[in-house]
């Protein structure tokens, strides 16, 4: 299980403190604060005209994504996308029980793996945090 250091503790209080929505899940990726809140949660956590995204990034000089909390393995490729977006992948198929693989063209892989490789170890860090699985994109 992941060990939430202090500096992912603040960001997450900082998401109660703005919006009254609790979460375990929050994620550096691609320069970018992602919070996973429950489904019936994400409009709260959004607030009126992103109000509550506005105030955060305006606190921490940071984007802000607000993303659906996976529910389960079946829920992984949504989640790999919501965090990804805007970029596209062609597939992602789970090869039980250890791994994620993610097929992209050429143009979207490189934007997958990042500058020497700091998207991929971003996200595969996220994806063995919530699913326990490694991540391999192809």
């Amino acid at each position: 299980m992941a060990v939430i250091n202090m500096q992912t503790m603040r960001y997450i209080n900082l998401l109660d403190r703005a919006t009254r929505v609790k979460t375990t899940k929050c994620f550096n990726y691609n320069n970018m604060i992602i919070f996973a809140v429950p489904a019936h949660m994400i409009s709260q956590a959004i607030g009126p005209n992103a109000n509550n995204i506005k105030n955060i990034q305006d606190q921490l000089g940071k984007k802000v994504k607000i993303i659906k909390e996976p529910q389960g393995i079946d829920s992984a490729q949504e989640f790999i996308e919501d965090i990804v977006a805007p970029v596209k992948f062609k597939s992602l198929e789970i090869k039980a029980p250890e791994i994620i693989i993610v097929a992209g063209n050429m143009q979207n892989k490189a934007s997958l793996l990042g500058r020497n490789k700091k998207r991929l170890d971003e996200l595969s860090l996220i994806v063995k945090d919530t699913f326990n699985l490694d991540l391999k994109i192809i």
